[in-house]
């Protein structure tokens, strides 16, 4: 028998209209009014909003490639500083970065979701003005964590952005069906019933990486989201769960990077990802796992080896990487996950 069957009919009612007013709410993106466009410091997207913009320019030399840089969950553009100056100098890449909807100082404001299909369009649209301002020049999409999740979303959904790669550090796949029940009732009953109320990751005791400098800067900079409403953890899951159902579809040449200390996106669900990689593509992509590496790959202590990689792969995707972290057996990932 269903619920609505031991609860008298008004109760019902009234439940249902006390969830569907406690909603998660998703600021999603207008309608397409404008072609998509890059001034000096702002993304103009397709409906007119204007994101905050940083790019990293070879100083010397004409740039060789062009990356667009995604950022991942409570993070910002400013994340891809450090890699961006270090591409520029060392391998001519000119790197572009954008804060995402409800993040840095992107609108509506902070920490507001603005859901999975504005996310992935903003990528389409920031990839197409770059592709319009570098005519003839290899263009590569770059998406960390929740951002890799934004990337692997645009690539396999219609109209995917025209690149000739893209390079997934960590990718957010840490889907529902990896999670076990409990973690998916609590997150739906806080979502539609307290979304506003807002979490910290006090108390959880994870490590996000080993650089804790960094991670103190992290805490003092006023653009990185601290406290998270339950209703955007809810978006993110969201998001989370597609790019893992579409990680079947992603045919495109691509490195994918991952920490083997990572634990924030667990193994279970990355080595999920990897198996259902289409095998059609594997001479396409090159794994890279590296045995010291945390979450925040491009900020760990061994960051600029992950830099290199990047660059060398850019450079010649076909050559075996500098650190030697795409000879590392996949069967790593199960071993303790």
């Amino acid at each position: 028998m269903g619920m609505a069957g031991r609860w008298p009919g008004w109760a019902v009612v009234i439940a249902g209209a006390l969830l569907s007013a406690c909603a998660p709410v998703v600021h999603e993106g207008g309608a397409a009014m404008v072609e998509p466009a890059l001034t000096e410091t702002h993304f103009v997207a397709s409906d007119g909003q204007q994101l905050p913009l940083r790019k990293w320019l070879p100083a010397a030399m004409p740039p060789k490639a062009v990356l667009l840089a995604v950022h991942g969950f409570n993070d910002y553009s400013h994340y891809f500083d450090a890699p961006g100056s270090y591409l520029a100098a060392h391998y001519q890449v000119a790197s572009y970065a954008l804060d995402q909807r409800g993040f840095g100082q992107a609108p509506p404001e902070p920490g507001i979701w603005a859901g999975t299909q504005a996310y992935a369009d903003d990528v389409k649209g920031a990839a197409a003005a770059l592709r319009n301002q570098y005519p003839g020049l290899p263009l590569y999409l770059l998406g960390t964590s929740m951002g890799g999740a934004v990337v692997m979303i645009a690539m396999t959904g219609p109209t995917p952005p025209r690149v000739d790669g893209i390079i997934l550090s960590a990718p957010a796949v840490w889907g529902r069906a990896t999670m076990p029940w409990y973690q998916r009732l609590a997150l739906w009953l806080g979502a539609h019933t307290v979304p506003n109320m807002t979490l910290s990751g006090r108390g959880l005791n994870l490590k996000p990486s080993d650089n804790y400098e960094m991670l103190v800067a992290l805490g003092r900079d006023p653009l990185v989201i601290k406290q998270t409403r339950i209703g955007t953890i809810y978006g993110l899951v969201n998001l989370m769960d597609l790019a893992l159902e579409r990680s079947s579809l992603l045919s495109d040449k691509a490195l994918i990077l991952y920490g083997e200390k990572d634990e924030i996106i667990p193994r279970r669900p990355t080595a999920l990802m990897l198996a259902q990689l289409p095998p059609s593509a594997k001479d396409k992509r090159r794994i890279a796992l590296y045995e010291q590496g945390y979450h925040m790959l491009l900020r760990d202590l061994q960051r600029e080896t992950v830099w290199k990689d990047i660059g060398a792969w850019i450079d010649d995707a076909t050559a075996p990487l500098p650190s030697g972290a795409d000879r590392r057996e996949l069967s790593s990932l199960t071993e303790k996950g």
